[in-house]
């Protein structure tokens, strides 16, 4: 395994936030990402389907490993997200994030979450300021990829 890919995953089991909504790595190389959150009451809106920021941080989560997993910091522009269909509590929803163009400074990116039975809950439109920076937890012979 590429040690970028590796280290962007360990760096990630270890965040807070993504720990908290329970959101795991299924996939993850350059420049594409597919996670997995299982919902549940505690994320319920007014309508006891899923709250549209439980699934924002499943998305959001699939952007940031889509955009940065090339080494480099880089930081959200942008986001469009379309809620297509409700999530259930229980349900286990996957987000595939893939990086549709890069260009040295800009990266655009589309996430696709789907709940178990394939249906389309929510897509998203992202765009990503890329920095020359290297992810700050990269061990030093780790080169990031242009």
């Amino acid at each position: 395994m590429d040690q970028c890919i590796k280290s962007l995953k360990e760096e990630f089991a270890r965040e807070p936030y993504a720990r908290m909504f329970g959101i795991e790595i299924q996939e993850l190389e350059a420049g594409h990402a597919i996670l997995k959150m299982k919902t549940n009451e505690m994320m319920n809106n007014l309508f006891r389907t899923t709250h549209g920021a439980a699934i924002y941080s499943l998305l959001d989560a699939a952007f940031e490993l889509t955009v940065n997993s090339h080494g480099t910091v880089a930081v959200a522009l942008g986001v469009n997200v379309s809620y297509l269909s409700p999530a259930r509590p229980g349900e286990t929803l996957r987000a595939e994030g893939k990086e549709t163009n890069r260009s040295r400074k800009i990266s655009s990116c589309e996430i696709r979450v789907t709940g178990e039975d394939g249906r389309l809950v929510a897509t998203c439109q992202a765009l990503a300021y890329r920095m020359r920076d290297r992810l700050p937890f990269l061990p030093p012979e780790a080169p990031p990829s242009s």
